[in-house]
């Protein structure tokens, strides 16, 4: 599914690497400077992009590192798409809850069921 072109719009090249679903999204992308191509944001959705420059974008609040392998004549299948970078997206910082177990409590030690609440005997109110 590649061509021999050695260049590509880059919202098509967003747009056939799947990393947004449409092509108009990937115009938005770019215009809200959230693109950045060999480290210089890109100001133009008609930013040409070529075989071995770094793509740098903010995708649904993650940054994915990519290098531009290939370029598609259309977009094709995930497979196809797969072909076209290669990933160099840093291995994400661990956070503050990673380390961290999960709280755990026996069981019939937490708040009582609706049921057993039911059967409680309340205390008369004071008068």
């Amino acid at each position: 599914m590649t061509s021999p072109v050695r260049e590509q719009r880059l919202d098509r090249w967003l747009w056939c690497a799947r990393l947004v679903k449409t092509r108009s999204s990937a115009v938005r992308l770019i215009a809200e400077g959230k693109v950045r191509v060999n480290g210089i944001r890109a100001q133009k959705p008609s930013r040409l992009v070529h075989q071995g420059d770094v793509v740098t974008a903010m995708v649904v609040g993650r940054p994915e590192v990519l290098r531009v392998a290939a370029i598609a004549a259309r977009p094709g299948p995930p497979a196809t798409a797969l072909a076209l970078y290669e990933d160099l997206t840093p291995e994400p910082a661990p956070t503050l809850d990673s380390g961290l177990a999960k709280a755990t409590r026996e069981r019939g030690r937490g708040r009582p069921s609706a049921t057993a609440a039911g059967s409680m005997p309340f205390a008369p109110a004071e008068s």
